[in-house]
């Protein structure tokens, strides 16, 4: 529900995997599987609001899974240990970009304006700061959805329930290769897994029906609260 209507659900499922006993890799792994159905739920949910031309979600769908394969590839690379002193860091980029994203995006459309997005290179320029968010999607991902409204301001885009429904789309890029990658390689711990996928398939869908009706400053307290506590556990653990 978190992910459907502010983002944030893995402040939530990461950790709780931690506490139950999962390896952090493998925790990380067994999140990202256990939230993309509710993610692709969500891009269901949000298809009446998708208006934009083929060719941008064309290009940013191909450059996120590209991207999604690296960083998950990259994260089945790293120890357990290397990735237990990575795991607070991570979440405080996470928190930060959740916090302080918003603000940056309403910036960059009041300063933008209509001017944004309308070069072949500030469409390249995007697709490789896309294939970066990619990258650290498929590795960890806290935050990548705050990353890709801002992304997509520079393209032009002004109509918030289509970047949302653009943003959810190339998420389930990144997170579905990513996904794929983490079965094949064996990383999933299914029995916790399957328990969230129930959760996330219902929480996503029906948080994204209702998402253009809650006020979302309602809600990003809550999470900025959450990401921050377990931030601070980590560190402490660490």
């Amino acid at each position: 529900m978190l992910n459907a209507v502010a983002g944030g659900g893995s402040f939530l499922t990461f950790p709780a995997l931690v506490f139950a006993g999962v390896p952090p890799v493998n925790a990380n792994a067994t999140s990202t599987v256990a939230l993309w159905p509710g993610t692709v739920a969500s891009a269901g949910a949000y298809r009446d609001e998708f208006d934009t031309q083929r060719r941008t979600p064309l290009l940013l769908g191909g450059v996120s899974v590209i991207g999604g394969v690296v960083g998950a590839a990259l994260l089945l690379r790293t120890l357990q240990a290397t990735f237990s002193q990575l795991v607070p860091w991570l979440l405080l980029l996470a928190t930060v970009l959740f916090a302080f994203g918003g603000a940056a995006t309403k910036w960059l459309r009041a300063r933008l304006g209509h001017g944004a997005g309308s070069s072949w290179r500030a469409t390249a320029g995007v697709a490789a700061l896309q294939f970066v968010v990619a990258v650290y999607g498929g590795y960890f991902g806290g935050g990548i959805g705050i990353v890709m409204l801002a992304l997509l301001v520079l393209l032009g885009m002004e109509k918030l329930h289509t970047m949302n429904a653009l943003k959810t789309i190339l998420a389930s890029c990144i997170n579905g290769v990513a996904v794929l990658t983490f079965i094949l390689a064996g990383a999933v711990a299914w029995s916790a897994a399957i328990v969230m996928i129930v959760g996330a398939i219902v929480g996503g869908y029906g948080a994204a029906y209702f998402a253009r009706r809650l006020d979302q400053r309602l809600i990003r307290p809550f999470v900025i609260v959450v990401g921050l506590s377990m931030t601070a556990y980590f560190f402490l653990r660490a």
